[in-house]
């Protein structure tokens, strides 16, 4: 599937996975088991896990750990297939 159509599909997601002060490693058992049931996942990086890192760092970071795509980034929330 395309980028363009899958940021379309991605538009209307619901956020099911936020990331908070304890960082990114505390969600990686949570959305790799929602990536194995959903196409795609919608995290929303809070400002108390960017601290001085920008949200497209944290999105790249936690895709390459739970071995998914970042489709993109917008905000403080990014999209992953």
């Amino acid at each position: 599937m395309v980028d363009h159509e899958l940021r379309k599909e991605a538009h209307d997601l619901d956020v099911t996975v936020w990331v908070g002060k304890s960082g990114i490693n505390s969600v990686i058992d949570e959305l790799h088991d929602q990536l194995q049931s959903r196409k795609l996942v919608k995290v929303k990086f809070l400002r108390a896990a960017r601290g001085s890192q920008e949200t497209d760092e944290l999105a790249e970071e936690l895709a390459e750990m739970v071995n998914a795509e970042l489709v993109e980034t917008r905000g403080n929330t990014a999209v992953l297939t």
